[in-house]
């Protein structure tokens, strides 16, 4: 195995997004093998590869690794995204863990039937509005960063579950100022500007082609 960071999954979003933005704003360069069909998929699991049957897989210092928690949390630790101490750790992982519930609402939409999306996105907002962003904006009002006096994965998991949002919900933020002036620090830092750039290994919003590719790839999942 190369010493190469290498990411298996299709080529989209999905749950190997949030992996992506980690990994770029710790400035660490990557390679990536899509999936395309079934057969590639299932190669993988023959060979041993994906240890529950389950992408995204990563490459990555000398071990295959699954599970996306796993990995970022692996990525946030290595490259000093993840807090000086336990007790930051943990105010990481609970504000981590609040935007990836934003953004797992944000993940199935792609696949939903058009009749069904508009009450998809109703209960995104309503949840987003009175749960999720009060206590990220709260946060951001006494502090730049949302634990401790400099960037964690939580920051960055947020910032890209609020673009994320803004996607589906032009005007959600529009009533929180903090999250705002976050959003403005965060396209500022070097790493994060670049990513957010046309040609970055950044993926555009899912498309049919990307849903037609993974229903097909992982189609026992979709019976």
């Amino acid at each position: 195995m190369s010493g190469k960071v290498v990411l298996y999954y299709f080529d989209g979003r999905g749950k190997m997004e949030s992996i992506r933005w980690l990994l770029a704003v710790a400035g660490v360069e990557f390679e990536e093998v899509f999936l395309t069909t079934r057969e590639e998929y299932e190669k993988m699991v023959n060979d041993g590869a994906l240890l529950f049957h389950q992408v995204p897989m990563v490459e990555m210092d000398g071990m295959k690794l699954v599970q996306s928690k796993a990995i970022m949390n692996y990525i946030a630790e290595k490259y000093n995204l993840y807090g000086k101490d336990l007790k930051e750790r943990v105010m990481i992982d609970m504000y981590a863990e609040a935007a990836r519930d934003i953004m797992d609402m944000m993940l199935p939409l792609p696949f939903v039937p058009p009749e069904k999306k508009q009450n998809q996105l109703e209960n995104l907002q309503v949840k987003a509005k009175l749960r999720t962003l009060p206590a990220f904006e709260k946060a951001l009002g006494a502090s730049q960063f949302l634990v401790g006096n400099q960037l964690s994965c939580a920051d960055v998991n947020f910032f890209e579950a609020s673009l994320m949002l803004e996607e589906e919900l032009p005007t959600i933020l529009s009533s929180f100022p903090n999250i705002q002036a976050f959003q403005k620090r965060m396209k500022a830092i070097p790493a994060i500007s670049k990513f957010l750039q046309p040609g970055s290994q950044r993926k555009p919003r899912p498309d049919g082609v990307y849903v037609k590719t993974v229903m097909d790839v992982l189609s026992h999942l979709f019976k």
